[in-house]
């Protein structure tokens, strides 16, 4: 057994515990299922702490187990929709004038992201959210780095009037990182 990996499991799981919940609920559109989750991602991760390798990054380690429990979910279940989907209102709290504006962007932005396709909110997550860049996105997934930059293409045509009522330009059609 590795005892740096071990080790550094134990010492970085707290860190990524929200960037976890946060892809939890992507994966699964309910908070319950998300902490879930998150628990059982933890289990395994301490459970299989001598698998990491220490040197490389931790979160896109947890994410990969998380991800890995998630499809075996799913495999086990079928189909795993309907209620409990978090609602952005509640899920978004903020004090003050200009933050109750951002809130209800952001609760509108979060509900058309929750109308994507599963495939499409895992990029949005892995890329915006997360820091993913397009090609580490497009290696974590399993597809090519070009159905990412579809999929971002089509989620910001999706989400441009939202951008546009509010005044603001849509993100950049393409990451400096990847160029």
């Amino acid at each position: 057994m590795s005892r740096t990996g071990n080790d550094a499991v134990k010492q970085g799981l707290a860190l990524h515990l929200e960037a976890l919940w946060r892809y939890g609920l992507v994966l699964s559109r309910n908070r319950d299922a998300a902490e879930d989750l998150v628990q059982a991602t933890c289990l395994r991760a301490l459970e299989r702490s001598d698998q990491f390798e220490p040197g490389t990054r931790l979160d896109r380690w947890l994410f990969a187990i998380e991800r890995s429990i998630w499809i075996n979910e799913l495999r086990s279940q079928r189909v795993r929709q309907g209620s409990g989907v978090v609602d952005a209102e509640i899920a978004l709290v903020f004090d003050g004038e200009q933050a109750v504006e951002t809130n209800i962007m952001a609760a509108q932005v979060l509900r058309e992201i929750g109308r994507l396709a599963e495939a499409q909110r895992e990029t949005v997550l892995l890329v915006y959210a997360e820091g993913f860049s397009y090609r580490e996105a497009a290696e974590f997934l399993g597809v090519p780095i070009g159905t990412i930059m579809s999929r971002l293409a089509a989620i910001r045509e999706r989400l441009s009037p939202l951008a546009e009522s509010a005044g603001h330009a849509t993100p950049d059609a393409r990451r400096g990182d990847d160029g």
